[in-house]
């Protein structure tokens, strides 16, 4: 699988995807411990095939974690979801798009992080079947870009309702270039604080 630059990566440098052993391009992004995954697909004329998720192979990468639970959404196009995640019960995401495209975004929120601030923004989508890995104690959201999306998120950890926390998605102090002004959100997301007036945030380290 070929990697494409895309103006909307604005964190992702362009570099050569490294061949695992195991066969899928694994490309590394300017936020260690953020990764992007493109699976080995194999096609022919019935159709495709590919391995989503393998525990010895993703252990490789880092993600060694068991997964406890999986989530689907569905979204019209211009909906933004996020920026989410859960604190003290950290949560680790490995995100793909079963259906549609979407610009997906993680941002690290982790006090005392080097690159605390910093984000990661890539296009998921049905035709290259991308992976994005959102390490624990970052922040997550996407905007769809389709006429509608189907999400699919592994989750390390269990969904807390009680340790959900939400941030700005338009925060300036991120600099995501979204590129839309009117997304579509929840009233929760819309009345999300900015990084600035918000307190207990993960720790570097100890997510």
């Amino acid at each position: 699988m070929t990697w494409r630059s895309n103006t909307a990566i604005s964190a992702v440098p362009p570099v050569r995807p490294a061949v695992s052993p195991a066969g899928a391009n694994l490309v590394p992004t300017r936020i260690p411990g953020v990764l992007i995954i493109e699976p080995r697909i194999f096609g022919d004329q019935r159709g495709f095939f590919f391995e989503a998720y393998q525990a010895a192979r993703y252990a490789e990468y880092g993600i060694s974690r068991p997964f406890v639970q999986d989530n689907i959404s569905h979204s019209a196009r211009g909906t933004l979801r996020g920026l989410h995640l859960q604190y003290p019960s950290c949560q680790g995401k490995l995100v793909t798009v079963l259906r549609g495209r979407v610009l997906d975004v993680a941002v690290d929120i982790r006090i005392g992080s080097p690159t605390f601030g910093r984000h990661v923004a890539v296009e998921l989508s049905e035709a290259n079947r991308r992976q994005m890995w959102v390490p624990r104690g970052f922040a997550h959201g996407f905007l769809v870009l389709s006429e509608t999306a189907d999400f699919f998120y592994k989750c390390d950890e269990f969904y807390r309702p009680s340790d959900e926390i939400a941030l700005r998605w338009d925060d300036p102090a991120f600099q995501i270039k979204w590129g839309i002004e009117t997304p579509i959100l929840s009233a929760k997301d819309a009345a999300a604080p900015t990084l600035a007036d918000m307190q207990g945030l993960p720790i570097y380290g100890k997510c």
